[in-house]
């Protein structure tokens, strides 16, 4: 009897709590803001007020599970006193000082343990499926696509089936890479515990063959990095200790690479500026990186071409293979390129480059002061306005002198040729920033190290095998065709047999498929901004629900272009 009587005085409780965010009132418990808001309250309201996380034999086997999988939530760059951990363990301390079924004054202790370990699932599984963050609400150039998942039903299958262990993880990214970064996060984090690594105070340069009392700091830095075996295995030079030796300088070479910096071997400014970036400073940009992995789609296909921005590079991926690696140049930092994905469909063999009024009036006019000439050079023909039958004009009858940024109908053409911009081909999916991938006819820039000089749009380093990649399945399109039609200067629109998707990414740590950890500059300060907008606390609340069961009301709670899609107190929105 006394466990029937127990219940309903739960039940009242929460009923309570639900009352007090119906009536605008807040919705907080115990000092702590539900953020489920009206999500909650309808989805208890669905089930009586009934109890979730426990029953008439005292608390559901999920429950601690759960509790250990927050307070190890900051493995994956979590947070986990944003998951109402501390009053979670008090309250937990509580129930299990009381015997069951307690009396009706101890009620009120587990009804509000209920509601906040409620809201801490939904929270916790939230994030780990799709972020804290929404990038939409960060940058205006990073597109998502829409995500929904159904919490309850994981709440459910979490609690009833004691599946606690296997639901978050069925939540979690699924990637290789995100499991890679989430151990070398553990490493960092073991190196931050003993005092991270050391500092490199010198000021010059350090060449391969230098004698310097700097080397053993050096030598001490990369075995701490995991460029150079530990010790005892690896001697500096017997009696020369300062000597920067071969083996040293491989090691060094190694963190280069790793690093997107010129594998040289010198310590330079720019190696050791990265050298002297703390073991925290690191942790921190892999935390970042797990976020980004997080707004991904859970798995992405079996075929794809994946370009990092951060890193210049493209690849294509089949399963989890590289088929196809190349060097590309992306946006410059005030014409970055955007971060989305769509499917590639088609290619244009010597393409016309239809010049953006951003680059005609930024870039060519100025240089139209003097003359005419960079369009003869160019083989830009001009164009009275952008409808697609505009009459063509002679550059020479134009007063250029009359037109400006604000003032400039006219369209800007460059004909198909060698010296085309888009060089010999170009790579079409459809997006709303008009950003493709094409050829160009500056070669050199692929020397660089950091490649960031395009307006938006992505240059590849061998377009060629690119186009021959992706006409291999129809076999009419042979090399010596596609090598005819580039010859010929003849423009060309061909459909890919096999569209592919293509993903634009940004990412400025990762571990690659030789489980190496790889670091890149953040050339367009979004670690920068995503770490101001993870370190905010700006509660906020769930969207409304569109129907009245609650279920339906959490699938938007994931609608991730929702730019208050998820709440906590150190949510942006």
């Amino acid at each position: 009897m006394a466990s029937h009587y127990f219940f309903p005085q739960v039940r009242a409780r929460i009923e309570r709590q639900v009352q007090a965010e119906i009536n605008h009132q807040g919705f907080m418990c115990r000092g702590e803001l539900i953020c489920g808001l009206q999500v909650i309250p309808n989805f208890y309201l669905n089930r009586s007020y009934e109890p979730v996380w426990f029953d008439f034999n005292g608390l559901r086997p999920a429950v601690r599970p759960l509790i250990k999988s927050i307070q190890q939530a900051d493995r994956e760059g979590l947070n986990p006193s944003d998951y109402h951990l501390t009053t979670l363990e008090q309250l937990l301390t509580e129930l299990s000082a009381q015997s069951f079924p307690p009396d009706e004054s101890q009620a009120i202790v587990w009804a509000d343990f209920d509601l906040i370990l409620t809201d801490a699932f939904l929270l916790l599984g939230s994030h780990l499926s799709g972020g804290r963050i929404n990038p939409e609400t960060l940058h205006v150039d990073w597109l998502i696509n829409e995500r929904s998942i159904d919490m309850l039903a994981f709440l459910e299958t979490a609690v009833t089936q004691v599946q606690m262990d296997r639901t978050l993880q069925q939540l979690r990214p699924a990637h290789r890479a995100y499991n890679g970064l989430i151990t070398a996060l553990q490493k960092i984090h073991d190196i931050e515990k003993h005092g991270g690594w050391p500092k490199l105070e010198y000021l010059g340069t350090l060449k391969p063959g230098d004698k310097n009392a700097i080397v053993a700091t050096l030598r001490e830095r990369m075995q701490l990095s995991g460029d150079l075996p530990d010790l005892p295995t690896v001697e500096p030079v017997p009696g020369e200790p300062d000597v920067y030796d071969g083996t040293l300088v491989a090691a060094v070479q190694n963190y280069q690479r790793r690093h997107g910096l010129k594998t040289d071997g010198v310590i330079g400014r720019k190696t050791r500026e990265a050298m002297n970036i703390t073991a925290t400073q690191r942790a921190r940009q892999i935390e970042l990186n797990l976020e980004r992995w997080r707004w991904l789609p859970r798995t992405l296909e079996e075929r794809y071409i994946e370009i990092n921005t951060a890193d210049f590079s493209l690849h294509v991926m089949e399963g989890q293979q590289k088929v196809l690696d190349m060097r590309v140049v992306v946006g410059r930092p005030a014409r970055r390129t955007p971060v989305f994905s769509t499917i590639m469909s088609y290619l244009v063999f010597n393409p016309y480059w239809t010049v953006p009024r951003t680059i005609a009036v930024e870039d060519i006019l100025p240089k139209l002061a003097d003359g005419i000439d960079y369009l003869v050079q160019k083989n830009i023909k001009v164009y009275a306005d952008w409808r697609e039958d505009a009459p063509e004009i002679d550059p020479r009858s134009i007063p250029w002198q009359d037109y400006n940024k604000d003032y400039f109908p006219l369209r800007l053409r460059q004909e198909p040729g060698k010296s085309n911009a888009l060089g010999q081909i170009k790579f079409i999916f459809p997006n709303k920033f008009d950003v493709y991938l094409h050829d160009t006819p500056q070669r050199s820039l692929f020397n660089r190290v950091q490649r960031d000089f395009s307006s938006g749009c992505i240059r590849l380093e061998d377009a060629p095998a690119l186009a021959y990649y992706l006409l291999s399945d129809d076999p009419a399109w042979t090399h010596d065709r596609v090598r005819d039609i580039l010859e010929s200067g003849q423009h060309q629109v061909v459909r890919i047999p096999r569209p592919i998707p293509v993903h634009l990414l940004y990412m400025t740590a990762w571990v690659d498929e030789n489980d190496e950890l790889q670091f890149r500059n953040d050339i367009y300060d979004r670690d920068r901004d995503l770490n101001a907008a993870l370190l905010k606390r700006v509660p906020y609340p769930l969207p409304p629900l569109s129907s009245t069961d609650g279920r339906q009301g959490l699938k938007d709670y994931q609608v991730r272009t929702l730019p208050v899609s998820k709440c906590t107190k150190s949510d942006l929105g």
